[in-house]
């Protein structure tokens, strides 16, 4: 597994409350971070419309790829 690293600015306020749900699962943040991505992701896929735009998004990239000459 190959690991991206990226840097989220938060709220202070947010911060400090993702510090306490940290220390108090006693997980380190990073893996907080990970779970609530994880669960926005599963969230986001079961739901209809986001599949939709999904999908819309998508086929725009296509179509200017198509346009530039790199895919058919």
């Amino acid at each position: 597994m190959s690991i991206k690293v990226m840097t989220v600015r938060l709220p202070e306020s947010m911060a400090r409350k993702l510090g306490a749900v940290s220390r108090a699962e006693g997980l380190p943040v990073s893996e907080v971070v990970r779970e609530g991505i994880e669960n926005h992701i599963t969230s986001r896929c079961s739901d209809e419309a986001f599949k939709e735009r999904l999908r819309r998004v998508h086929e725009e990239h296509r179509d200017v790829l198509k346009d530039l000459g790199i895919e058919d």
